[in-house]
């Protein structure tokens, strides 16, 4: 084998490789959550089809070929970041139910997905027989998910803030968490989505604080606004 052919096939068994790893990665992130879900519903129900069926459903909302950022590779980041103040959580079931429905329904054409998102959570959440206090509380914090303002509920703060958690991650993750929320908005030319998508982001530099809670503020407040600051000058 020439020296060419041996560089190609090197290339290819790294690239091979590494599909290999990120399918591996993916799998387990998917068992967790899954595994997580049941669990949580055993909680409520014994029908093992039901619950297999609500899983799929979720699943196959998330995993959505128009998707690039609110998938399951988003539900695995909020579940790790909430996991590090679950001792802060009072009402840890509820967080775990508005955390696989927040973005259940997402069309970035449409304007109404955190209510249509929570009017699913509550269907679903009824049929299991969840208390209705739970499903209130869940509801508000999915639609809480749509400006982002401080809460009097303060597991309702912990939830906003790991929902905004990527904006104060590396600028490497920010970077493609930014270019994924793009695609999810690729019927609009960059004239139209631009203005609008600097808006927003100056939205959160106006703020005096991006995260509510203590943890998440000290842990990504300043990164977050360097993170925004450069994306703004890139569009």
């Amino acid at each position: 084998m020439n020296k060419v052919s041996a560089s190609r096939v090197d290339s290819f068994s790294k690239s091979a490789c590494a599909c290999l790893r990120n399918v591996s990665c993916d799998f387990k992130k998917t068992t967790v959550l899954k595994e997580t879900f049941i669990g949580l519903l055993t909680n409520y129900t014994d029908n093992d089809r039901l619950t297999n069926e609500l899983w799929i459903e979720i699943e196959k909302n998330y995993s959505s070929k128009k998707r690039h950022y609110h998938t399951l590779q988003h539900l695995d980041n909020l579940l790790a970041q909430l996991t590090d103040v679950k001792g802060e959580i009072q009402n840890w079931n509820t967080i775990l139910f508005t955390l696989y429905y927040h973005d259940i329904v997402y069309n970035s054409l449409k304007s109404d997905n955190e209510e249509k998102s929570a009017e699913l959570a509550e269907k679903r959440m009824k049929q299991i027989s969840v208390s209705i206090d739970k499903i209130e509380l869940c509801k508000n914090q999915i639609l809480a998910t749509k400006s982002h303002i401080k809460s009097t509920d303060s597991d309702t703060n912990y939830f906003t803030d790991a929902d905004l958690s990527v904006l104060g991650q590396n600028w490497e993750t920010y970077l493609l968490y930014y270019k994924n929320v793009r695609k999810e908005y690729s019927i609009y030319p960059d004239f139209v989505y631009n203005p609008g998508r600097k808006k927003v982001l100056n939205h959160f530099l106006s703020m005096d604080r991006i995260f509510k809670t203590d943890f998440f503020h000290n842990k990504f407040e300043i990164q977050a606004k360097q993170n925004l600051q450069m994306e703004i000058e890139l569009l």
